[in-house]
């Protein structure tokens, strides 16, 4: 009776603290919280993905579309040997593209971080490497056809100094040109993500590392480069992504002598093959998130998330 006694002030008190009204369960309460966002991803994102994995099932000709369920699609993409010379293209620029965002991004971020010592100096430099962003990616890719020309500023460098007898070819209008503008457009998705990851580690155990012993590049490998995984898995993903579906750098850079898919997805819909353009985005989805499914098995991103 006594504990039953004691109690039951602590039920009126909740009672009285929340108005005399039962408050709904806390799982009741997170999934509201949670329909905000839900509807939004539903709409812009869950919505158009499933629209296209059923376009990419219907046929079509020259005067339209018509709703059906043929595989007929998927069987042109996947046995023609176009598409798959075009596929080890684009994985081709994705790999280059990658390999040469992340070592200069990671040694750009190494720079701001650990060789600049003030807080409002790393910012002011960021901020540097932010600007050519305010313009758009053709205007910075266009940029580098009169640098990179047959009589462009660098070649007539080359000429007017000697180094060279002929204008070198191959600088424009060529898979060189299109790793050069995809390294331009897409470094500062690599710097950002491993600059805020170099900031995060905390100095002592650097300072404990020196103490120990190591060097420089002991430090470097052993300290500094397991901690900043997270970063450059982050950078990694956003290069991926990007360069697997861009598609004008292609198409200006290589002068129309170079493919990727996406460019072969543009030209699809500009014939009005959209399902056959459809079977190739969702092939080229699966592809894209296996590769960032591969990156995420290799590092936990969780812990900078």
């Amino acid at each position: 009776m006594a504990t039953i006694a004691s109690t039951e002030p602590n039920e009126t008190s909740g009672r009285a603290r929340s108005g005399g009204l039962r408050l709904p369960p806390r799982s009741l309460v997170a999934y509201l919280q949670a329909t905000p966002l839900l509807l939004i991803l539903g709409f812009f994102f869950i919505l158009p993905i499933l629209t296209i994995i059923v376009v990419s099932f219907w046929d079509y000709d020259f005067a339209g579309l018509y709703p059906d369920f043929l595989a007929m699609n998927y069987a042109d993409t996947l046995g023609s040997w176009v598409t798959w010379k075009t596929y080890l293209n684009t994985l081709k620029f994705t790999a280059i593209t990658w390999a040469l965002t992340l070592v200069i991004g990671f040694w750009v971020a190494y720079f701001l971080a650990f060789h600049i010592r003030t807080t409002t100096m790393q910012m002011v430099l960021f901020l540097v490497c932010t600007v050519p962003f305010l313009t758009s990616n053709i205007i910075r890719m266009i940029s580098w056809i009169p640098v990179l020309g047959r009589n462009g500023l660098v070649n007539s460098t080359l000429v007017q100094l000697g180094i060279i007898p002929q204008p070198i070819e191959w600088l424009l209008y060529s898979d060189f040109a299109v790793v050069l503008a995809m390294v331009h457009l897409n470094t500062l998705f690599m710097v950002t993500p491993i600059f805020n990851t170099l900031i995060r580690i905390d100095r002592s155990l650097i300072e404990a590392a020196r103490d120990c012993g190591a060097t420089g590049w002991q430090v470097l490998w052993n300290v500094i480069l397991p901690l900043a995984k997270p970063g450059m898995a982050i950078g990694s993903i956003f290069v991926v992504t990007l360069v697997m579906a861009d598609f004008s750098t292609v198409q200006v850079m290589s002068g129309g002598q170079s493919a990727s898919v996406a460019l072969m997805m543009k030209n699809q819909m500009s014939l009005l093959q959209y399902p056959a353009a459809a079977a190739n985005a969702v092939v080229l989805l699966i592809v894209v998130l296996l590769m960032v499914a591969a990156i995420l098995s290799v590092v936990d991103i969780r812990k900078e998330l």
